[in-house]
């Protein structure tokens, strides 16, 4: 049974083979004045697709932090998505910082200099002082197109102003209605091969009033036992307001991973935290 389980784990690609990551740019998430939508729209987005976010980093609009998180990004390997900073106000880094992490120059793109011109004639409505390319406002618009040599166009189908993706990482407005679509289009345009190529699962319990150093040698133990499965715990110190065992400080106890190789796992892991003298609430 061992050398079955060895073998199906060898010869499936490993999850953290393609790790995704996010970076989030923008004071205005550190400080508070907004609240971050990325991070559970990603995560959302990769789920549907059989994939899963392995890491995220909120970073300040500061283009030492950004070029610093991006040049260690671009070595990691990883499929990375980043938002924010990608107009052309004084605040906005993202561009100049990849093109230097990447040790670049930026240039105007020729279809994002095309969309560009597309989106201000649209908005002219007929106005010709408006449509006129040649204005110091209107040649500013065009700076939101200039990307890392090398950059692809990454659409934006809110209003054609569009981001771009060079070495596997994808950058996008700061917008979550337009950056949710835009990183979706990523996913299926470039990472199609990769969906839903392991049968991957999770099953979790509930623990009244678990301790986490008790169920720790548990925990290291069902994963020892079982490669290619982990275990994991979420204490909780309780919430009145959901009354039950939810309500008085308790533990959410599981596994995840191959759904193939879960049930043994999940029978020992249940079978452990009986013997250590607890009781089991099972989700429903």
């Amino acid at each position: 049974m061992i050398d079955v389980i060895q073998k199906v784990v060898a010869d499936e690609p490993a999850r953290s083979q393609r790790r995704f990551g996010l970076i989030v740019i923008g004071d205005e998430i550190l400080s508070g004045r907004r609240q971050d939508k990325h991070m559970s729209k990603l995560i959302e987005l990769l789920n549907e697709r059989g994939l899963s976010l392995s890491w995220a980093k909120y970073v300040a609009d500061d283009p030492g932090q950004i070029t610093a998180t991006l040049k260690e990004s671009f070595a990691s390997g990883d499929v990375v998505f980043s938002t924010g900073g990608i107009g052309a106000t004084p605040d906005d880094h993202t561009r100049q910082c990849a093109a230097l992490a990447l040790g670049v120059t930026i240039q105007l793109h020729p279809k994002a200099k095309e969309l560009i011109a597309g989106r201000i004639q649209s908005t002219a409505e007929g106005d010709p002082i408006k449509a006129d390319l040649n204005t110091p406002e209107n040649q500013h618009r065009f700076k939101m197109g200039e990307f890392p040599m090398g950059s692809e166009i990454i659409p934006n189908p809110y209003n054609q102003i569009p981001g771009f993706r060079i070495q596997e990482h994808h950058f996008v407005p700061g917008f979550p209605v337009m950056a949710a679509p835009m990183m979706a289009w990523c996913l299926d345009a470039h990472y199609k091969d990769l969906f839903h190529q392991e049968n991957w699962a999770e099953r979790s319990f509930i623990v009244p009033k678990g301790v986490e150093s008790a169920l720790t040698p548990l925990m290291e133990r069902v994963e020892a036992n079982f490669p290619g499965v982990k275990v994991f715990s979420l204490p909780s110190v309780g919430d009145a307001s959901k009354g039950g065992v939810y309500a008085e400080r308790h533990i959410e106890l599981g596994i995840k991973g191959n759904a193939d190789l879960l049930e043994n796992a999940w029978i020992a892991l249940r079978a452990g935290t009986f013997e250590l003298g607890y009781g089991i609430h099972d989700i429903i």
